[in-house]
């Protein structure tokens, strides 16, 4: 009790679950007192804070630079999406224009006859598969050729003694491919051996 009357004498007030410590020259931490560098330490050492500075200056402006290179790829990338069949379609127009003037001669009273006609749009489906083969556009030609699912569709099979089995025996519709990957499967009919 001794104790808490001297500290309460000193001005210190201590709560009831507080613990008096005393204090001792022996307890306390002796304070280190900072050690001197040399000139060269501390040249050295300012050099590489420069060095570092530099090299974090050097960070910033790549990774901004790379920040407005993705933006940048992402805008051409969004423009090529949305101007990729810009050729295609300029390779079309001409086909366009000889439809509507096919059109128009076909529409006219005094207009030629069926021959020149028939003449004209056969020039303009020639037009248009040169169009679509440029742009890499190919037939898949089934007839004739084994049946491949990868290639054809068969919507039916036919007892054939002219054509081996499993072959295409007629093609219904042609199939398109755009290089090597398929557009639209050639639909077909495959054979199958005549029932004795």
């Amino acid at each position: 009790m001794a104790t808490n009357e001297e500290s309460q004498q000193s001005g210190q007030a201590l709560n009831a679950d507080e613990t008096p410590q005393a204090t001792t020259p022996a307890t306390e931490v002796a304070e280190e007192s900072p050690s001197e560098i040399s000139l060269e330490e501390f040249e050295k050492l300012k050099k590489q804070a420069a060095k570092a500075d530099e090299n974090w200056k050097q960070l910033l402006r790549v990774s901004a630079d790379f920040d407005n290179y993705k933006k940048r790829a992402a805008r051409e990338r969004q423009e090529a999406i949305k101007f990729a069949n810009e050729n295609l379609l300029e390779k079309l127009i001409p086909v366009l224009d000889n439809f509507e003037m096919a059109m128009l001669a076909a529409n006219d009273p005094k207009g030629g006859t069926v021959e020149a006609l028939k003449t004209g749009v056969s020039m303009i489906y020639g037009q248009l598969k040169s169009v679509a083969t440029d742009s890499g556009l190919e037939e898949i030609d089934a007839t004739s050729k084994p049946f491949d699912p990868n290639w054809h569709e068969a919507v039916s099979h036919q007892e054939s003694e002219s054509a081996a089995e499993g072959h295409v025996l007629q093609q219904l519709r042609r199939g398109y491919k755009l290089r090597d990957r398929l557009l639209r499967p050639a639909t077909v009919v495959v054979a199958k051996k005549a029932s004795a």
